[in-house]
């Protein structure tokens, strides 16, 4: 057994905490904001990326230009549903996506969202150091391993666990300074 096999599963979780916190809206638009909405369409639910581009013309402004005409309507939809905040303006061959700037409120608002967000992943670090923990326990209990792996694992089980704690850490900080700016 080894933690580094394990590190995959660590991740997995640091990359979902960045598509979520990405997903956040700050002063200025990103396509990061909107390319994973999921939209209904050909009868299955399709993240947005994969429908059309997405472009920045202006810092609160986005251009989304679907590859397939047909189902600009179901992506203003699912845009409109998604209560991002943004006037959505159908321009026959595209949608014009403009944010309204930050008051002190929606930023209050989107800060606690993102603590939300960064608490589920901590949450998350934690159940998989103890999921963990718990297949080395089983291991020493069925002699795989002796009891001086074992303490030498669960050091490198928790090292790793703090180590990717920090890094979801430095992620909220990060993106609460674009917020608050």
């Amino acid at each position: 057994m080894n933690i580094q096999d394990k590190k995959e599963f660590f991740e997995k979780i640091l990359e979902h905490t960045k598509i979520e916190i990405g997903g956040l809206r700050t002063s200025n638009v990103t396509p990061s904001l909107v390319e994973n909405i999921k939209v209904d369409v050909y009868g299955s639910k399709m993240p947005l990326i994969q429908l059309g581009s997405i472009s920045v013309p202006e810092p609160r402004q986005l251009l989304v230009e679907t590859w397939d005409k047909n189902i600009l309507k179901d992506v203003e939809k699912a845009l409109e549903t998604a209560s991002l905040g943004l006037s959505i303006k159908n321009e026959g061959n595209f949608l014009r996506l403009t944010m309204p700037p930050m008051t002190e409120d929606t930023r209050k608002q989107v800060i606690k969202l993102l603590n939300e967000k960064i608490e589920k992943s901590r949450i998350s670090l934690r159940a998989l150091r103890d999921e963990i923990r718990n297949e080395i326990q089983t291991a020493e209990k069925n002699k795989d391993i002796d009891e001086d792996s074992k303490f030498r694992l669960q050091e490198d089980l928790d090292k790793t666990t703090r180590e990717y704690t920090a890094k979801v850490e430095e992620m909220g900080e990060k993106k609460e300074k674009e917020i608050l700016q």
